[in-house]
C-alpha cells in the first residue's frame, strides 16, 4: 500500500515525522483520529475523497509526458 500509518503519541497528541527519511514530495493526511503519509507521484494527480467530513479514499492518477 502507498499509505503508511503514522503513530500518534497518545500522551502528547503529537505526530513525529522525520522529513529527512522521505524522498521527494509527500503529504500527511489526518482524519478520524488517524494520520497517514504518502509520497506524491512525479507526474499525476492525487485526489483525497471525503464523505461526511471524513477521508474516505485516496486515488492516484499517474501519467508521463511523451
Amino acid at each position: 500500500m502507498r499509505l503508511q500509518e503514522i503513530k500518534i503519541d497518545s500522551s502528547t497528541m503529537k505526530l513525529d515525522v522525520d522529513i529527512m527519511d522521505q524522498r521527494g514530495n509527500f503529504v500527511i493526511i489526518f482524519s478520524n483520529g488517524k494520520a497517514k503519509l504518502t509520497a506524491l507521484p512525479k507526474h499525476g494527480e492525487t485526489k483525497i475523497i471525503t464523505h461526511q467530513g471524513r477521508v474516505k479514499r485516496v486515488k492516484f492518477d499517474e501519467g508521463e509526458e511523451f
